[in-house]
């Protein structure tokens, strides 16, 4: 008998894919916005869009256990419902696109801290110049080989953490005021801001699905898939509240307002000095860019299970050693291509709305098969009702202040409606 391959991915990897897509257009891209928002309640919303995103990832958990699928988001919603090809393929491409939208955003993130320190730092075709840069160079990694993919990836989240860590008690040892004080300027704050800001900072927490992506390559899907995904949420929130704390306590609001797109950069080097900055970059590249190789290798697979059951294109099934080369490359060119359309706050709330609907729909598949994967049905309910608010309130956020952007993003939400639909329609079951 042939002896069955060695799996490529432990849980050290694992929990580092789910940092990686987590930990990193997060706090970077999140924090300027949250602060004009709500300002020092800012690390309040940051907490609880983690713990909206624990609801949501008990439900991936328990269908990633029970089905142990590499397609996991796409391929749970059809095995639940396998006479409805229509929902299959819609959730299929929201997801995907999904995806697509937070590779830009790290993309994005990535390329305003590299040019942070020039004279071109607010040129937006550098920007996105160099954001392409950085997705080509990831997605040759990506191409190279899955156990490269995987040491990289270590070496990238568990220095970034490292990093991490320095900033944030260095920014605190550095503080200009403190949190009573900040709390007392703050008087028109609402409890529906704080919710509204802790609905867009949900996508910082996406990144947890791709270790379900992974497992085929993985050792013991049964006990690694939830403790990766467990883990690496915690740390998440850990990381993402101390460091919020630490840079509304240092740097003024204005300052973080004013530079969103590198907010910590900018107001780095008052408190920190030249290092300060220096080290706050590193962070930044090192967090974006394990989030730009953790989400292309697990998105990318989902993409090619989606194409292999007809309804994406077949060419993007294709691989070349078990790795979805054409996948990868398709998307990445759409990630740059939504990069040269878009800007920061249209592709972050893209993002955050688009994983809140699927991880809305994955709590209602959990609830159906609730007796299969063994899930309390309060959980699931109590989840489905906290994403069906926070899509709620992102929308009624955008259509109070950027409403052009909600007409595009509904737009695009039609088109990849009406993508699903043809290929659904031409699906022979």
């Amino acid at each position: 008998m042939k002896p069955a391959a060695a799996k490529s991915l432990g849980l050290l990897e694992l929990i580092a894919i789910a940092l990686g897509g987590m930990v990193g257009g997060g706090i970077f891209t999140v924090l300027g916005i949250s602060v004009a928002l709500i300002g020092v309640f800012t690390p309040i919303a940051i907490a609880i869009g983690g713990m909206i995103a624990a609801l949501a990832a008990y439900s991936y958990i328990k269908l990633g256990v029970y089905y142990q699928d590499e397609g996991a988001t796409y391929s749970f919603f059809k095995k639940t419902f396998p006479h409805q090809p229509f929902a299959a393929s819609l959730i299929g491409w929201w997801v995907i696109f999904g995806y697509i939208s937070t590779l830009a955003l790290y993309a994005y993130t990535f390329s305003s801290y590299a040019i942070s320190g020039f004279s071109f730092a607010d040129n937006e075709w550098v920007r996105k110049g160099v954001a392409g840069l950085v997705i080509l160079t990831f997605t040759l990694i990506n191409l190279w080989s899955v156990k490269g993919m995987g040491k990289i990836e270590d070496l990238m989240v568990y220095s970034k953490l490292i990093i991490l860590t320095i900033i944030s008690v260095v920014l605190i040892l550095n503080r200009e005021t403190t949190l009573p004080q900040l709390i007392q300027e703050s008087k028109d704050t609402s409890i529906l801001s704080i919710l509204i800001v802790a609905s867009l900072t949900f996508v910082a927490y996406e990144g947890f699905q791709l270790v379900i992506n992974a497992v085929n390559e993985m050792e013991n899907p049964e006990k690694n898939i939830p403790r990766a995904i467990y883990t690496a949420i915690v740390l998440a929130i850990l990381i993402y509240v101390i460091i919020a704390v630490g840079a509304i306590l240092a740097i003024p609001f204005d300052e973080i307002v004013e530079n969103k797109e590198y907010a910590l950069a900018s107001g780095a080097s008052k408190s920190m000095g030249h290092w300060g900055t220096d080290l706050v970059i590193i962070g930044a590249l090192l967090a974006t860019s394990s989030a730009i190789s953790g989400t292309l290798f697990g998105a990318s697979r989902q993409m090619a299970v989606i194409a292999s059951d007809g309804y994406m294109p077949k060419q993007l099934m294709t691989k070349r050693h078990n790795i979805p080369t054409v996948a990868i490359i398709t998307m990445a060119l759409f990630a740059f291509s939504l990069i040269l359309i878009g800007n920061l706050e249209m592709i972050l709330e893209f993002g955050s709305v688009t994983f809140l609907i699927v991880s809305f729909l994955m709590a209602y598949a959990n609830h159906l098969q609730r007796d299969k994967t063994q899930s309390h049905a309060f959980i699931t309910v109590f989840s489905m009702l906290s994403l069906g608010l926070g899509t709620v309130l992102i929308i009624y956020y955008q259509l109070n202040n950027h409403p052009m952007q909600l007409v595009f993003i509904m737009l695009l939400y039609c088109l990849l409606s009406v993508s699903a639909w043809m290929y659904a329609r031409n699906k022979t079951t």
